[in-house]
């Protein structure tokens, strides 16, 4: 025999299990399938392990979408006041570290734990290690219909399972080794939905090699840039790697890159005019080096490897002041052409997905098939860094739970 649930929600991550614990709350009886064997794999991972749970300076202006009025609804419906709350309500220990940052004082294993005893106080079941291999989308009455008066039928490697309403909340494509798959695009499509095109997004960049040749040396050294790509430009740590260039700059810049393009750096984001500054230094210490002023702004190897790189030896008198415009202009905007992205291995998500225009910004459920609903990452929604895509989970999982009958 089939086992019968109102909400059958596929995904055991953020915006599954906060679901499944609203709609639970709602008097549904729920069941939360999911292929792993841990459920919130991405929540232990993410913030170093210490989980960036939301940010309070949320707002729809954080998010990227082909359609950025989408995300507006829920946002305001459910904000990061919300799950402050319900955090501390848990009794979880939580800090601010950059503003509105907030993560946990300890290990993410505790916003993992706090959704799953929500999930178990409101009565929804969890059940891991469990893969549906199939969906049926015949109509209603039709002869062999999987769709039950109101329902769906999904086949699994666990048996059939019946459910009145289905939610997708699978994620996306980022980081497969914590189980990311296609699935969710592909019950889009199998359901005639658009599904747009996907890409890695919050991601390292990987350099040309006359670029890597020289910060290949680097790595590990990191420094607060200005970072500018498709028109958007951050104000953030930039780390250099052995592979290209990452942190909080380059994570952010990389959700507005597109492949072919350039990525500006100003390497001195304090300094208004570096040009006046070089002035200023050559007539304080003429017997100064361009080196010498930058280690003012970094570290020795990274002052040491700019003055390498673009040849500004000598004594700052020797310099003409054509030559120290010109250096102020490289450390103003450097610009490099990435040779792309270390992909969905490192991606913290992924950009694009399903298209937003089929399902109801209100309910989440698909405009034209009735109880169908698509929640969380697997969506054409993208935050920012900084906490926002899990705040973008939390809201779009209740936004849907409310509505719920």
């Amino acid at each position: 025999m089939a086992e019968q649930y109102d909400v059958v929600i596929i995904g055991a991550g953020a915006a599954g299990l906060m679901c499944a614990a609203t709609a639970g709350y709602r008097g549904a009886s729920v069941l939360v399938l999911d292929h792993a064997n841990k459920p919130g794999k991405k929540i232990l991972m993410s913030g170093g392990g210490r989980c960036n749970f939301t940010n309070l300076n949320t707002t729809p202006a954080h998010f990227v979408s082909a359609n950025p009025h989408f995300c507006k609804s829920a946002l305001s419906r459910y904000t990061p006041w919300h799950f402050v709350e319900l955090v501390e309500r848990h009794g979880i220990k939580h800090v601010e570290k950059a503003p509105g940052q907030l993560f946990c004082a300890d290990s993410s294993k505790a916003i993992v734990e706090m959704l799953l005893t929500e999930c178990e106080w409101a009565g929804a079941r969890v059940r891991l290690n469990t893969t549906v291999t199939h969906i049926n989308d015949q109509p209603v009455g039709k002869p062999g219909s999987g769709r039950t008066e109101g329902g769906f039928t999904l086949r699994t490697n666990d048996g059939v399972v019946r459910a009145g309403k289905l939610v997708i909340a699978s994620g996306g494509l980022s980081i497969p080794t914590m189980g990311a798959s296609p699935f969710g695009y592909k019950v889009a499509e199998q359901f005639g939905l658009n599904v747009l095109p996907t890409r890695a997004a919050l991601v390292p960049f990987t350099l040309q090699p006359a670029d890597k040749a020289w910060l290949a040396e680097l790595s590990g050294v990191s420094a607060e840039v200005r970072a500018e790509a498709g028109g958007r430009s951050f104000s953030e740590p930039m780390l250099i790697t052995h592979r290209g260039l990452s942190g909080p700059a380059m994570l952010q810049v990389s959700a507005f890159w597109q492949a072919g393009a350039d990525v500006t750096v100003d390497w001195l984001p304090m300094l208004a005019d570096p040009y006046a500054a070089l002035l200023e230094e050559r007539k304080q210490h003429p017997n100064g080096t361009v080196e010498r002023w930058l280690r003012s702004f970094f570290s020795q190897r990274l002052a040491a490897a700019l003055v390498a790189r673009f040849d500004w030896r000598g004594p700052l008198q020797h310099h003409a002041n054509e030559r120290l415009a010109s250096i102020a202009a490289v450390l103003k905007g450097w610009r490099f052409k990435p040779s792309g992205t270390e992909g969905y291995r490192t991606a913290e998500v992924t950009l694009g997905g399903v298209d937003t225009g089929a399902v109801s910004s209100k309910t989440f459920e698909v405009k034209t098939v009735p109880g169908l609903y698509f929640i969380g990452e697997v969506l054409d929604v993208t935050g920012q860094l900084g906490g926002f895509n899990f705040q973008w989970a939390w809201a779009s999982a209740n936004a849907l739970a409310e509505t719920l009958n």
